[in-house]
């Protein structure tokens, strides 16, 4: 017999609707949930080089009587790469904005400009590699050149994704033009080489400028 009061159906929202957790709202769209899950992404590979800056600072004069970060690094070079690869980040957001607007042209355009940046940045780093090495200053020399080139290396290595994956999304722009996903794509190789660029400062930072303090 009804008392004059109706309790609700515990489980249920007003409207009727099921309650699924997540309010009146539902799911998120992909445009909000596949940038925040890049970003866990870099966050965990942030935690990455953290180790390895560790290591490096624990190492760094562990040098077995080999040569010390003063007589191998030169500045002015370091510069010219640190500015190649800054530079880039900035090109990089001007194909977003490109990117937006859906200008195809400017966007492949500010892309290949972003990636020539990025190989010159690499053409840099693997001559003071390949110099190092020709001294007798390897990873196996000492300690401290293991952590130097693993550090500096892994850097590297994820500079060439980042052109790998540069390459690919411009192929994927001449070939669907600006769908959704390619942009939520072009989203994250943006979050991707920013990130770049500010490992790099750290690494600039700590390793080539203050490693040279006399």
């Amino acid at each position: 017999m009804s008392t004059g009061t109706e309790v609700p159906a515990i489980g249920l929202t007003h409207m009727g609707s099921e309650d699924t957790g997540l309010g009146n709202r539902g799911p998120q769209s992909k445009s909000i949930v596949v940038p925040y899950g890049f970003w866990l992404f870099v966050l965990s590979d942030m935690v990455l080089f953290s180790a390895l800056f560790a290591s490096y600072a624990s190492l760094v004069h562990a040098t077995d009587g080999g040569p010390v970060t003063s007589q191998l690094f030169n500045r002015t070079t370091v510069l010219v790469e640190t500015m190649a690869l800054l530079f880039s980040s900035f090109v990089c957001g001007l194909a977003m904005i490109a990117a937006k607007r859906k200008n195809l042209w400017w966007t492949e355009a500010w892309l290949v400009v972003t990636a020539l940046l990025g190989l010159v940045f690499l053409f840099i780093e693997v001559r003071e590699f390949v110099g190092m090495i020709h001294i007798g200053a390897g990873p196996q020399r000492s300690a401290f050149l293991s952590a130097f080139f693993t550090l500096v290396g892994c850097h590297g290595v994820h500079v060439t994704a980042g052109l790998m994956w540069i390459g690919t999304m411009m192929a994927q722009l001449w070939a669907k033009g600006f769908q959704p996903h390619i942009g939520r794509r072009l989203l994250c190789l943006s979050i991707f080489w920013h990130a770049l660029d500010i490992i790099w400062v750290a690494i600039f930072t700590i390793v080539y400028l203050i490693g040279t303090l006399p």
